[in-house]
């Protein structure tokens, strides 16, 4: 019996969710409640109606198969695939290694875009149908990281850990929001940490912008970062050459 799980977007030729031209499927459900989170529609587990418009819908696995077929043609010229994000997908860890095993069968190239807040044995459940990991890292201070997110870091850290020692192929995100994960403190401590791994994994910074608030609006929720300003390019530049200086890997984007 196929499984069935609950998403709130598909999004078609997407270039910033990994290798190549993707297709993106946003899972409905997400532990944290990061201050900057641009789906804030996304974190509920299940369908709900958000000022009159009813966000997600429950579709099975030969419906999202066929919908992730449709773009085969540009996965096969760009060496894309498809990206399981959201959300958080794997809260819904049954639905996601389905949707895995069928895409691995059909030679589509997977990933998964995750805030690291899961269980072991999810991971250990898709990691071997998963070609890369998207992982989220962004805040080594743990009380920090409680602060903006609501969660801790201990099982986070833990678990990009945990898939760097099985050499799964991970691209650690740092979200960068001025002043909360773009510090100097924050950034040389995520350096450090990720100095001790053989190999040392790459990094993508993902600029803060303000395209999502338009959504906290529509939605009537509140919005906790009014009056902050996008990153200045040059900033990037300079965090990129320092994280490259230090033997990581490192660029702008993802």
């Amino acid at each position: 019996m196929q499984s069935k799980g609950n998403i709130f977007n598909i999004q078609h030729f997407s270039v910033h969710d990994g290798p190549g031209i993707r297709t993106t499927v946003f899972f409905k459900g997400c532990p944290l409640a990061c201050w900057w989170c641009h789906n804030p529609e996304g974190r509920g587990s299940e369908i709900e109606v958000m000022n009159g418009k009813t966000i997600g819908r429950t579709v099975d696995a030969d419906e999202l198969l066929e919908e992730i077929l449709k773009d085969r043609i540009f996965y096969d010229e760009s060496g894309g695939g498809v990206t399981f994000s959201g959300g958080e997908p794997l809260a819904q860890p049954a639905f996601l290694k389905e949707m895995l095993v069928r895409c691995r069968k059909h030679g589509i190239h997977t990933a998964i875009d995750t805030s690291g807040y899961v269980s072991k044995a999810s991971l250990r459940q898709v990691l071997p149908f998963t070609d890369l990991f998207l992982f989220d890292l962004k805040i080594m201070d743990p009380v920090k990281h409680l602060r903006y997110t609501d969660v801790s870091n201990v099982e986070i850290i833990d678990n990009l850990q945990y898939l760097l020692s099985k050499k799964a192929r991970v691209i650690v995100r740092v979200p960068v929001i001025p002043e909360i994960t773009f510090t100097a403190e924050n950034l040389n401590q995520i350096a450090t940490y990720l100095k001790q791994f053989d190999p040392v994994p790459e990094v993508n910074l993902l600029p803060f912008h303000r395209i999502g608030e338009g959504k906290y609006n529509r939605y009537n929720i509140r919005y906790k970062l009014n009056h902050k300003k996008e990153p200045k390019q040059e900033d990037l530049v300079l965090q990129i050459s320092a994280f490259e200086k230090a033997g990581i890997p490192a660029k702008i984007g993802g």
